[in-house]
């Protein structure tokens, strides 16, 4: 159950769309989607939070089942349902935001692509399947070789990243938790900047979140792989060359 902070941003969300503030919805443009992309527990569900608060911005996902707003509440996330096929939301005069964790396969949408220490999502990735065996689920997780959908850390933020272009931000895990409010309005200035942040916006703490959720809100800080992360599994991680080059091209040091 949501608790009581989360209960007054719900309230006051439905009292926004009452007023007619929140504008996604009026808003006419022209086959625009953005996608609200990273690897697994790399700061998403957070960032879908603020661009509900913030903007009163409605996020689908690009599964049939958004598993995250079923555990923490739609009004919290600022869910909804995905209203047509992503050819057709292309198509629409509306602006969609949605979600996916998936390597990319598109080139011309636009995309907010939310990027964490790799070492610090998969630790965060196996505490989240409730694994009996936590190493064995990161051995797992770090010697994933698919070429479509998730696939592995490095080749998924690769996928996003290169070639680099206009129409897709780069949102970092740490500049997000620092200075939430300023990091997505500085992002939808130029993904959106027809969207205005609403008057009365309200972020949530980390605390409120970890009352909300304790194990999906879990340490909420860089870093967590230092006291983690296994030595051997931390140099099976630097051993893939996928990996190896996104780190590089983030500017994170195999022994930050």
């Amino acid at each position: 159950m949501p608790c009581q902070g989360f209960d007054v941003f719900t309230q006051v969300l439905r009292r926004r769309c009452r007023a007619g503030q929140v504008t996604q919805e009026d808003v006419t443009v022209e086959a625009v989607i953005i996608w609200v992309a990273s690897f697994p527990r790399s700061g998403n569900t957070f960032l879908r939070i603020l661009l509900n608060q913030l903007y009163g911005v409605h996020t689908s996902t690009v599964y049939d089942v958004d598993g995250v707003a079923a555990r923490l509440g739609p009004e919290v996330v600022g869910y909804e349902e995905r209203p047509a096929s992503i050819e057709e939301m292309r198509a629409s005069e509306k602006l969609h935001f949605i979600k996916t964790d998936r390597q990319r396969t598109w080139e011309e949408d636009r995309a907010i692509c939310l990027v964490r220490d790799g070492r610090d999502s998969i630790v965060s990735w196996a505490h989240l399947t409730g694994a009996t065996d936590f190493e064995t689920e990161l051995r797992t997780i770090i010697n994933r070789r698919d070429e479509i959908g998730t696939g592995n850390w490095g080749r998924n933020v690769l996928s996003w990243l290169r070639p680099p272009a206009p129409h897709r931000i780069v949102l970092r895990y740490e500049d997000l938790i620092r200075e939430p409010r300023r990091t997505v309005e500085r992002t939808l200035a130029t993904l959106a900047p027809e969207l205005q942040p609403l008057p009365d916006a309200r972020i949530p703490t980390f605390a409120e979140l970890h009352q909300l959720d304790g194990d999906f809100f879990r340490r909420g800080h860089p870093g967590t792989h230092t006291d983690e992360l296994p030595e051997d599994l931390h140099q099976l991680f630097w051993s893939r060359p996928d990996n190896v080059t996104a780190m590089e091209l983030l500017g994170y040091s195999r022994y930050s």
